[in-house]
């Protein structure tokens, strides 16, 4: 009987070896099955989305939600990343949808100010500031 935690296929070798090649950018499930689509080897969306809950519970990768409109995203971090201190923050554009993904210095100051001088524990898995990126901005002039 083979362990859980041990079980390896084809696809979740595919899987992993794809998100560490694209290692700290964010990929949605229908990126990665585009992706396997084009090089030839399609897997299917339950497939995927199997192995990636697996690889969150293993931390080797993060899982964001934007919004209720928005796919989740998934970010490859090996193990020793996956936790909140190397999560990052989100800003979305309110005009074209485009997500800027943040690992800012300043924004963790602001996360331990909110726990610090108010007790509020903000969660950067989850966190999206809304306004304009700067080619919707610089339209808008």
């Amino acid at each position: 009987m083979n362990n859980k935690n041990s079980y390896n296929t084809k696809q979740k070798n595919m899987l992993a070896d794809y998100l560490k090649s694209v290692s700290g950018k964010h990929v949605t499930v229908s990126d990665i099955c585009e992706h396997f689509k084009e090089q030839g080897n399609p897997i299917g969306m339950t497939t995927v989305y199997r192995h990636l809950e697996r690889m969150i519970k293993d931390g080797l990768v993060n899982k964001y939600i934007i919004d209720k409109n928005s796919p989740a995203c998934f970010e490859y971090v090996s193990e020793e990343a996956h936790d909140d201190h190397n999560a990052c923050f989100h800003c979305k554009c309110e005009k074209c949808g485009k997500l800027i993904h943040l690992h800012c210095g300043d924004l963790e100051a602001l996360q331990k100010h909110l726990a610090v001088g108010h007790k509020f524990f903000l969660n950067p898995f989850k966190t999206v500031f809304y306004g304009l990126c700067d080619e919707c901005y610089i339209k808008k002039l």
